[in-house]
């Protein structure tokens, strides 16, 4: 990924404190959660391409924080004309505040069977000083060149640490076989405590599981981004939380508290980054012209993964082209970072086709 302003690489600016600083806030960033993150998962593989230390975030782990010159203008272009990521080859094209909404009733029928279901699962106990391990198929793209170029569909292994307290080492993350390390952002020098931005086993059981009170908290701590809508950005909040481990409690509060967020609908055509066909479960990003979907088992109703698409043509790319992709594989909790889960260590293994 080149500065597409200068035709510089980012390592000719300086070390990565450097570009840190010359950065505007974290908190102006205007694009959906999951491509922000996909973003900065691109520039940290591009800028720690040829160094022995690796830093590369894992999604969900981290609030992205940090982006080169060349990758803030590539996003200043997307917010201007639109959406950019592409998460696959093709989909079906297909705001108000938090409140009561008359056309949720389908979706929140099904958003309580879900609820339903998952509340019958077991809960487990998760150790400080274990990991959550998650293995999934993603895929994205890179949108430098002005039009979005799919990549190809990516093994992904992630060992997230559980200690609850501030953490600079919080993890692995394994990518097509490559493997790096997880650590704090960048000048937090204190390390980064269980939270939102880091949903720890322990951090997701001291939520509130009466829905109406989960979903006002979620309000509140749903990272601020000027011109969002403020729904779709707990929507995806709700998103960026699923896949891994959970507490039953909590999922099943969280898809209640979902369930009546306004604009959320079935989305009977839904599938995940492998073509998982299953229950599906969608909003609109109206601003930005694209659906963002969950996928969940027609059997037990597991969460199966996720995808996002244009619903409107931009630049980038026509309506119907696909944003990210994720298939959730495996579950686990593991006693070491960089370990295979055990038999006896899984937690849920998901059919693949």
């Amino acid at each position: 990924m080149n500065d597409s302003a200068t035709g510089a690489s980012p390592e000719r600016h300086g070390d990565r404190e450097e570009i840190a600083r010359l950065l505007p806030a974290p908190a102006d960033w205007d694009l959906p959660r999951e491509q922000h993150l996909r973003h900065k998962d691109l520039l940290m593989h591009h800028i720690d391409h040829d160094q022995v230390a690796r830093t590369r975030p894992a999604r969900r782990l981290l609030r992205p924080a940090v982006l080169a010159p060349a990758t803030a203008l590539a996003l200043a272009c997307a917010v201007t004309a639109g959406i950019t990521l592409t998460g696959g080859d093709r989909a079906p094209a297909g705001t108000a505040s938090h409140g009561a909404a008359t056309d949720m009733q389908p979706a929140a029928a099904l958003l309580d069977r879900i609820s339903d279901a998952t509340e019958t699962r077991a809960d487990l106990k998760v150790r400080d000083d274990q990991f959550v391990y998650t293995r999934e198929k993603t895929r994205g793209a890179d949108l430098t060149s002005g039009k979005a170029v799919l990549s190809p569909l990516m093994d992904r292994e992630v060992w997230a640490a559980q200690e609850p307290g501030p953490q600079r080492k919080l993890g692995l993350i394994r990518e097509d076989g490559e493997t790096f390390p997880i650590n704090a952002e960048l000048g937090d020098t204190e390390g980064t405590p269980a939270g939102i931005n880091r949903p720890t086993y322990g951090w997701l059981s001291s939520l509130p599981t009466d829905p109406d009170k989960l979903l006002t908290y979620l309000y509140a701590k749903t990272p601020q981004a000027d011109g969002r809508e403020r729904d779709q950005a707990v929507f995806e909040q709700i998103g960026s939380l699923l896949g891994g481990v959970m507490p039953p409690r909590t999922a099943a509060a969280l898809y209640r508290a979902a369930a009546k967020i306004p604009g959320v609908t079935p989305a009977p055509q839904a599938r995940d980054a492998i073509g998982r066909k299953g229950l599906g479960i969608a909003r609109d990003d109206t601003r930005y012209g694209i659906r963002t979907e969950w996928v969940f088992d027609k059997q037990d109703y597991a969460f199966l993964g996720s995808r996002s698409y244009l619903t409107k043509d931009a630049p980038y790319g026509k309506a119907g082209t696909l944003l990210s992709g994720v298939a959730e594989l495996e579950h686990a909790i593991v006693d070491e970072a960089g370990r295979q889960p055990t038999d006896t260590q899984r937690t849920q293994t998901t059919r693949q086709s």
